[in-house]
């Protein structure tokens, strides 16, 4: 027996979520990159290739003039992939999107439009409370690229600097000690008849994991501590090496701290990084040892360590080399850059597919989580929770 024909069209048969990606429209970006401004700050967020990407699907990129060259890419790179260069600061930041490394000064926030969309690093141990009412004045939407998550719920631009920041803590102690530098003439290096360096990793997590990975790769003996059973698991599966791997029990760290060449601090807190080497225990580390703690933008690890620059690295503290820069991947900026603008590029991408970012936020909870201010409205529960603001949940707002 034939089938009665539906009186319906296959088009309103479509499930409602079909429906919307029907309907959802490609939209042209304007992307506005400013130069760096803050100290010793020499990357870009996007590539003169990732520029090309964005410029082939029909969007516009305005990058201000020497943007690049921190990170050894011309203005002429940028102008062959597709690029406007401009010399105007206030111009670029007038773009309806800003795109940047660092967050934006105060002074920067008083160039950008109201209802423009800021994509930056939030960092919000640095901020102040002015920061967040400048740019609710302005009815900006900002995204903290540091809080982006991906498909796995993980954070790929967290995730990215660590593992730059984990190999060149490796390459830095090795550059330490080359009598060149008033080291103690120790190489890195698994050379036949001669002891192996020692390094001594504290945390098993993504910075500690790759510098592990370096350190063993270099030839030196590598001994990882972590509070985390899990982390410790995990890292010896990573590396499929069996480092020794121990909790931080106080004994066993001071045995290791006093037979090695390199200690690499890589222990995160919730609010500040734990002291877990005393001063005791660094007065007992060989002469001449390397202390390069990572964890100093959260305070420190290392009792003894305290913040230094990339024009003054080091400081000698009982005859131990500290080194204490925050921002390690900005040393190596053309890398750092490539890694960035890998996270970016595909995100811009798709905001672009989706007809904009308020598309986007809708359809995308890794990047909603990124999220902290919505048309001048605080949406982040850390920022408002840290600084004593009013803030308002995002799903209320876009749905």
């Amino acid at each position: 027996m034939d089938q009665p024909s539906s009186p319906f069209s296959k088009q309103q048969l479509l499930p409602q979520e079909e429906t919307l990606e029907v309907l959802k429209q490609k939209g042209e970006l304007f992307i506005g990159i400013p130069k760096e401004s803050q100290h010793q700050e020499k990357r870009i967020c996007l590539t003169p290739d990732a520029v090309n990407a964005i410029t082939a699907h029909g969007h516009k990129v305005l990058i201000e003039s020497g943007a690049g060259k921190g990170a050894s890419f011309s203005d002429r790179d940028y102008t062959e992939a597709g690029a406007i260069i401009s010399r105007d600061t206030k111009k670029v930041f007038g773009c309806p999107i800003i795109l940047k490394v660092e967050p934006p000064t105060l002074s920067e926030i008083a160039m950008i439009n109201p209802q423009t969309t800021l994509i930056s690093a939030l960092q919000i141990k640095t901020q102040s409370k002015g920061y967040f009412e400048e740019l609710a004045k302005k009815r900006i939407t900002a995204v903290a690229f540091e809080f982006i998550r991906d498909d796995e719920g993980k954070f790929p631009a967290i995730r990215s600097l660590s593992e730059i920041a984990g190999i060149s803590s490796v390459l830095i102690a090795a550059e330490i000690m080359a009598a060149s530098n008033k080291g103690n003439g120790l190489m890195f290096g698994n050379i036949s008849g001669v002891p192996p360096v020692e390094v001594v990793i504290l945390g098993a997590g993504t910075v500690g994991e790759f510098a592990a990975r370096s350190a063993l790769g270099l030839g030196a003996g590598v001994k990882v501590f972590d509070n985390s059973l899990t982390k410790l698991r995990q890292i010896q599966t990573n590396l499929n090496n069996t480092v020794y791997t121990s909790t931080l029990q106080p004994k066993n760290l001071l045995k290791a701290l006093k037979r090695c060449d390199v200690a690499i601090g890589a222990v995160r807190g919730r609010e500040r990084a734990p002291v877990v080497v005393s001063q005791t225990m660094v007065e007992n580390m060989k002469k001449g040892a390397v202390i390069i703690d990572v964890s100093i933008d959260m305070g420190g690890c290392f009792e003894t360590s305290e913040v230094t620059s990339h024009d003054q690295p080091t400081v000698e503290k009982f005859g131990v080399i500290h080194y204490g820069v925050p921002n390690m991947p900005a040393r190596y900026p053309k890398t750092a850059s490539v890694s960035i603008s890998n996270i970016f590029t595909p995100y811009l991408l798709k905001i672009g597919e989706d007809g904009g970012l308020e598309n986007s936020l809708r359809f995308d909870k890794g990047l909603r989580n990124g999220l902290y201010m919505y048309h001048g409205i605080l949406t982040s529960r850390a920022v408002g929770e840290w600084f004593d603001l009013k803030f308002s949940d995002i799903n209320f707002l876009i749905f």
